[in-house]
C-alpha cells in the first residue's frame, strides 16, 4: 500500500507542477490580451472598462501601418527565398548517408542554435563589408538566414518519412527526374513545405534582434516600431498589436493542423 501511496503522491506532484508551469507560461499572455481591450489610457488591473479603441489606434497611427507593410514584405520574401534554397537542399541531403551531407545539414540548421543578436550583428558587419549595407536587401538576406533552417528541417523530416518506392515506380514508368520531382516528390513533401513556410513567416514577422540592426526609415519592421513606441510612451495599443500577432499565429497553426496535421509535418522516421 505504501508503494501505491507514493505513486499517487508522485502523480499528484507531477500534475500540480505541470499545471503551475502552464499557468506561469500563459498568464502573462492572458494579461496582455485582456489589457488590449481596456478603455483606459494605461495598463492597469482590474480593467475599468472595455473598448476597442486601441485596435482602432493601430490603423490610425501611420508608423504602425508602414512597419506592418515592411514586415509582411520581408516575411513573405524571406519565406520564398528559404523555400527556393531549402527545398532542394533538404531533398539532396535528407537521405544521403555521407558525412559531408550530415555536416552541410548541421551547417544549414546552425542558426537555430545561435542567439539572434549574434546573427544580426554578424550579418550587419558582413553585409556592410560586401557593399550591401543597411538596406531592404540586407534585411531580407538576414531574415532568410534565420528562416532557412525551418524549411530545411521540416522538408527533410517529411522527405525521410516517404517511401523510395514511389520515386522508383515513377522512374520505371518513364518519368524523368524533373517529372518525378514535380508529380511525385513535391506532393509528398507539401505538408513539410507548408509547415516550414508557416514557421518561417512567423519567425520573420516577429523578429526583433536582427531587424533592429537594420533599422532605417525604409526598413523599420513592426517589432522595431513597437520597441521605439514603448521607449517614448506606453499605452495599450502595444497590447492590441501583440494580441493581433498572437491571433495570427494561432489561426495559422490551426489551419495548417486541420489541413495536414503538424505532427505529421515535423516528424520523420
Amino acid at each position: 500500500m505504501s508503494f501505491f501511496r507514493r505513486l499517487d503522491l508522485g502523480r499528484a506532484i507531477l500534475t500540480a507542477f505541470v499545471v503551475a508551469f502552464f499557468v506561469f507560461m500563459t498568464l502573462p499572455i492572458g494579461i496582455v490580451v485582456v489589457a488590449s481591450f481596456t478603455d483606459a489610457s494605461f495598463v492597469a488591473f482590474p480593467i475599468s472598462g472595455w473598448s476597442l479603441r486601441w485596435f482602432r489606434r493601430i490603423f490610425e497611427y501611420q508608423p504602425y501601418l508602414d512597419s506592418i507593410a515592411v514586415s509582411l514584405q520581408i516575411a513573405f520574401g524571406a519565406t520564398a527565398l528559404s523555400c527556393l534554397i531549402g527545398i532542394p537542399a533538404a531533398i539532396a541531403l535528407a537521405r544521403s548517408p555521407s558525412a559531408w551531407a550530415s555536416a552541410v545539414m548541421t551547417y544549414l540548421l546552425s542558426p537555430l542554435s545561435m542567439p539572434m543578436i549574434v546573427i544580426g550583428f554578424a550579418a550587419l558587419f558582413f553585409l556592410s563589408r560586401v557593399g550591401v549595407g543597411v538596406s531592404f536587401t540586407a534585411l531580407l538576406i538576414a531574415h532568410t538566414t534565420v528562416c532557412l533552417p525551418y524549411i530545411v528541417r521540416t522538408v527533410a523530416a517529411t522527405y525521410r518519412g516517404t517511401a523510395r518506392s514511389y520515386e522508383e515506380a515513377a522512374a520505371l514508368l518513364g518519368a524523368n527526374p524533373l517529372q518525378v520531382f514535380w508529380h511525385v516528390i513535391l506532393p509528398l513533401i507539401r505538408p513539410g513545405i507548408v509547415a516550414g513556410s508557416l514557421f518561417s513567416f512567423l519567425v520573420s514577422f516577429d523578429n526583433l534582434p536582427i531587424s533592429y540592426f537594420f533599422g532605417q526609415p525604409g526598413t523599420l519592421t513592426l517589432p522595431v516600431v513597437m520597441l521605439s513606441y514603448m521607449e517614448h510612451q506606453f499605452d495599450p495599443s502595444i497590447a492590441a498589436l501583440s494580441t493581433l500577432q498572437l491571433l495570427l499565429a494561432i489561426v495559422g497553426l490551426v489551419i495548417v493542423d486541420r489541413l495536414y496535421g503538424i505532427d505529421k509535418m515535423t516528424m520523420g522516421d
